[in-house]
């Protein structure tokens, strides 16, 4: 059997807030659309609608404000009504206040404030860009902060240049003296298998091959090679003393 559109969208909206302890009311208009009875139903949120809803009633409820853009998804709403709700008319009620002004046919009754004190019984729609003057945010701090960022990153790459010269400039200052001549290396011993296997072979030979293996004595012949190189690539001077 087939379903008419109108029986699929009541099914889907039934599923949809079968969370709600009330089930809303929806029915489809004879001029087209879809009207939504949400009265007294304790909403803190506007939950989200189908996009053809033509009539929204939204009264008696704890409404304190509406997300930005949230009523612009409707392309055909001809009727919504927010009377009777707790609406705090702080920053976040702009985006409300210039939908509202934009769509005064669509709104038979107008919203009004229920804080701060200073707004209260206050239509929104009369309130005026005096009562948001404390969201405009200064032009002159966001300049200072820029500054200051900008500041502090000069600083620190300028730090780090300073540090790479420094490095690249510092000297290093070795003595060696006659007790140095028998200096020997003391080599490690390697766990690899290839290691372990010419360990093994040498234990076969001579106990001098053995100690030549894992104690080879450092060359002085060349050490004026090895200052040398570590005086021109690295900047390590070495004086004999």
């Amino acid at each position: 059997m087939m379903l008419g559109p109108g029986f699929a969208v009541l099914l889907f909206l039934s599923s949809s807030f079968a969370h709600s302890s009330d089930s809303f009311k929806f029915s489809t208009l004879p001029s087209g659309g879809l009207k939504v009875n949400c009265i007294s139903h304790g909403l803190k949120q506007i939950p989200t609608f189908p996009a053809d809803t033509a009539e929204l009633h939204l009264q008696h409820n704890e409404l304190s404000t509406v997300p930005a853009g949230h009523f612009d998804a409707f392309k055909n709403l001809r009727m919504a009504n927010l009377s009777e709700n707790p609406f705090h008319c702080g920053c976040n009620i702009r985006y409300l206040r210039a939908w509202l002004l934009r769509n005064k046919a669509v709104t038979p009754v107008t919203p009004k404030c229920a804080s701060p004190p200073s707004l209260a019984h206050k239509a929104i729609v009369e309130l005026s860009e005096k009562d948001f003057s404390a969201c405009v945010q200064d032009p002159c701090s966001e300049v200072r902060y820029n500054f200051t960022v900008a500041f502090m990153l000069c600083v620190l790459i300028g730090l780090l240049f300073w540090c790479f010269r420094l490095a690249k400039d510092l000297t290093f200052t070795l003595g060696i003296g006659e007790r140095h001549v028998g200096l020997e290396a003391e080599s490690l011993r390697s766990l690899k298998p290839k290691h372990r296997m010419r360990m093994s072979f040498a234990a076969g030979s001579s106990s001098s091959r053995g100690d030549e293996l894992e104690r080879p004595l450092l060359n002085m012949e060349i050490l004026p090679q090895i200052i040398d190189a570590l005086h021109r690539q690295h900047n390590i001077k070495i004086k004999e003393t």
